[in-house]
């Protein structure tokens, strides 16, 4: 009985990653639009504990405290988890490189927005600051206009409902 429960715990724990996380293999399977909505979100998510940790931040209870703490931890989630598509998805396997060319300017803007938007992120990890946010969400919409054809921003537009 228990080799059985090794070899269950020793499954789960080498699948987790390609259970959990977009693989590296690579596998072909892209949705670059979920990962914008997915983007799109954890910013909001991120407004939402910024708003709640400031209002939390004025009561001197024990329960307070203890919701501002999840917030806090909420908060910080979400823009690791900003940080990890655009550096695990957008960056290692979406954008390729190109040389110096009629292609590379577009490169460049790519991948330079993406850094705006990963450290955007971090300074949500270390501000209560809804500028951040605003500023994220910002450098999204340029990206969705550097990255996306026509076809790819409508699909975008009915995963939000805005279509």
């Amino acid at each position: 009985m228990k080799r059985i429960y090794q070899k269950l715990f020793l499954s789960f724990f080498l699948l987790q990653g390609f259970v959990f996380a977009h693989c590296q293999v690579p596998c072909g399977i892209y949705n670059d639009a979920v990962r914008i909505i997915q983007i799109r979100e954890d910013f909001s998510t991120i407004q939402k504990a910024m708003d709640k940790i400031n209002a939390l931040s004025r009561q001197q209870d024990a329960t307070s405290m203890n919701q501002m703490t999840r917030w806090i931890l909420t908060k910080d989630e979400h823009a690791s988890k900003i940080q990890k598509v655009v550096s695990d998805y957008f960056l290692t396997q979406r954008i390729k490189e190109k040389p110096k060319g009629p292609d590379y300017v577009l490169y460049v803007n790519q991948t330079t927005t993406l850094h705006q938007i990963l450290v955007a992120a971090m300074k949500c990890k270390q501000t209560v600051d809804s500028k951040h946010v605003v500023h994220g969400l910002d450098l999204i919409e340029s990206f969705i206009d550097l990255y996306f054809d026509t076809h790819g921003k409508d699909h975008i537009k009915i995963l939000s409902g805005t279509k």
